[in-house]
């Protein structure tokens, strides 16, 4: 089995990933009852042996002893790391898996990759390297972060060049929060098109994820709670936004409900690695086969269902439902419509009591409506978990390298110019020692050409689909 590692950087980061721990550990507890360390849970976490003291050796088999995320947390400010480790997670993480700071990146990405990047440049790499001895077989880093602040577009994706520096051979996923157009944070278009750079050349896939769409799913469901459309009973702990029923016992805070959408995404993402399935799908196959250009690797994910109602029966209805949406505006994490753009690739990573069956009958039922590009018609990557979320029989993550993330890209750009055209605010990130105007050219350069790749693809939409000529066999 092989084993991944997370760094989460900043506060967004930190805050995401602590409900992924939180959820992840909810998850294997229910199906595993014994607790037993096993293949599963050997994934993400390392049984350490502590009745020793300090940080002891790993067990590999037998009784849970204590669990310790394999996990890198990484902020300039010391506060959510610190809420962490006063928390009900706090024996999962120990002091060895912190970088802290206390001055913060200041909302600039400069800050955090230049000078915060250099000077805790060793510290980073040992800890990483520390994480890594401790796999068998390391095969993907997940990095979490969001772009508008300091520290996670910043500092984030300095690790990010790390990682592709220390560790050449393991697969880089970068789950990237994106700012909505009302951000507080003044210098957020700068600092995001800052970290795209990086992100296009340092990543092998990027999830990008919109505040916007996260807020806005969250409000439909609380809509769709409060208002009693759902004709029956939300099922407990069964809402894609939920903490019930993890180990987290004190108040919810206002974006853990969002936190809760991502957390889940990075489950299902996973999902594949840590259970047993009909139809197992690698990390290192999402990579292969949705990204047909190396730059192009930016993934639309969308999560289905949002909650399930408590009748128990499943009609195939509600199951052809689950994909439906799956496609649909309203249930993206970024603020898209995928089925009006041109697909490169999908996945459909699918969780529960699923046949095989179900997963052909639903592509097919769909092809018709989505347009792909014309030398990739079948491009679909599918993949079986038998273990369904908490709370559900059934779930489906969908990933779609599609052209409908450049909406996303080109806004992005248009802010980024308003200030740049102005110079405002630059005397910010100019002071900072390897920090020069060229950075910023160099940045939107690169932003500009990703849009254009995107542009060309668009271009070939609704032309004609040639079947390539059939071998001819004379009988």
């Amino acid at each position: 089995m092989t084993q991944s590692v997370v760094v989460q950087v900043g506060q967004c980061g930190n805050q995401v990933g602590c409900r992924f721990w939180d959820l992840a550990l909810r998850e294997h507890a229910a199906v595993n009852k014994k607790g037993i360390y096993d293949e599963s849970l050997s994934s993400f976490f390392r049984n350490v042996d502590t009745r020793s003291g300090g940080d002891g050796p790993d067990i590999y088999k037998g009784k849970i002893c204590s669990l310790k995320a394999r996990a890198l947390l990484i902020d300039m400010e010391e506060g959510v790391v610190n809420e962490i480790l006063q928390g009900p997670l706090r024996d999962v993480f120990d002091s060895k898996q912190l970088i802290t700071d206390v001055s913060g990146s200041g909302n600039n990405w400069a800050v955090g990759h230049k000078l915060y990047g250099y000077q805790y440049r060793e510290n980073i790499v040992e800890k990483l390297r520390k994480t890594a001895e401790h796999c068998d077989c390391l095969q993907c880093f997940f990095i979490i972060h969001s772009m508008g602040g300091g520290t996670g577009s910043g500092l984030g994706t300095f690790v990010l060049n790390l990682l592709e520096d220390e560790f050449p051979e393991v697969y880089r996923f970068v789950t990237s929060v994106y700012p909505s157009g009302e951000d507080d944070v003044i210098t957020s278009p700068y600092n995001s098109v800052l970290a795209m750079k990086e992100l296009n050349e340092h990543a092998d896939c990027v999830l990008p994820i919109e505040n916007e769409s996260l807020f806005d799913i969250v409000n439909k469901i609380h809509q769709m709670i409060d208002s009693g459309k759902l004709g029956s009973t939300v099922k407990q702990n069964s809402l894609v936004t939920s903490s019930a029923g993890s180990t987290k016992t004190v108040q919810e805070k206002p974006f853990d409900a969002m936190n809760n959408i991502v957390a889940n995404l990075l489950l299902n993402l996973t999902s594949s690695a840590r259970f047993e399935g009909s139809l197992n799908m690698d990390l290192n196959e999402i990579s292969m086969n949705l990204v047909p250009f190396p730059r192009l690797h930016y993934l639309v994910s969308s999560l289905t269902p949002l909650y399930t109602l408590t009748d128990v029966n499943v009609p195939s209805r509600r199951l052809d439902q689950m994909f439906s949406d799956a496609f649909s505006r309203d249930h993206q994490l970024i603020q898209a419509d995928p089925k009006h753009s041109l697909y490169l690739a999908c996945a459909l990573l699918v969780r529960g009591n699923v046949q095989v069956s179900d997963l052909r009958r639903n592509i097919e039922r769909l092809k018709p409506s989505l347009h792909f590009v014309s030398w990739n018609q079948e491009g679909w990557k599918t993949g079986l978990c038998s273990v369904p979320p908490v709370g559900h029989s059934h779930s489906l993550l969908a990933l779609a390298n599609n052209t409908c993330v450049k909406p996303t890209f080109i806004e992005l750009k248009d802010r980024f110019m308003k200030l740049y055209k102005k110079k405002a605010h630059l005397h910010h990130y100019l002071h900072i020692d390897g920090m020069e105007q060229s950075c910023f050219s160099e940045a939107i350069s690169s932003l500009s050409d990703l849009i254009e790749e995107y542009n060309e693809l668009d271009a070939t939409k609704g032309g004609p689909r040639t079947d390539p000529s059939r071998l001819k066999i004379a009988v």
